[in-house]
């Protein structure tokens, strides 16, 4: 079982952060840090060659539907044929960011995760052990898709931070 590329962001040994903890404070804190920088922060990216609060939120967004099929291909698959899923470039996805405004990514994420929280609530245990394959990283579990998902939140939760705390 390949590792989580975000594990640190979640802590080590026993003192973890839960997944579904993360998972469910972040809209809310979206929202807060969104709501403190102004019009011309949102647009400005954090560092050169980086993208801009609005983009990172547009991302946040795209793998946001990324995981809600990503649970549910893997969910819906038969046990005996692990569900392959599809990589795919978030560079190339970027370049239609200009098309979204914050509030449109902002009420897409919350929605979103507000729904496939509702479904990793109805997980069982056997459930969260259910095994994928992904081309890039091997295979993996439900689990480590949802350790995966909330440390990749705190990676760019905390790039959002750095900025609020740069302009306050």
């Amino acid at each position: 079982m390949n590792e989580n590329p975000y594990a640190s962001y979640l802590g080590l040994g026993d003192v973890k952060k839960d997944a579904r903890a993360v998972l469910s404070s972040t809209p809310g804190l979206l929202h807060q840090v969104a709501c403190t920088l102004s019009p011309e922060r949102i647009e400005t990216p954090i560092a050169p060659g980086k993208w801009s609060p609005r983009q990172i939120i547009a991302h946040l967004a795209d793998c946001e539907l990324a995981l809600s099929f990503r649970l549910r291909q893997t969910l819906a698959s038969p046990a005996a044929t692990p569900a392959l899923l599809q990589p795919f470039d978030q560079d190339a996805w970027a370049r239609h960011y200009d098309a979204y405004d914050l509030p449109a990514a902002l009420e897409v994420f919350r929605a979103a995760r507000g729904w496939n929280l509702k479904l990793i609530g109805s997980l069982s245990q056997a459930d969260l052990s259910r095994e994928a394959f992904h081309p890039e990283r091997g295979p993996l579990t439900v689990q480590l898709l949802l350790e995966t998902s909330a440390g990749h939140d705190l990676h760019h939760l905390g790039q959002l931070q750095q900025v609020r705390a740069a302009v306050v």
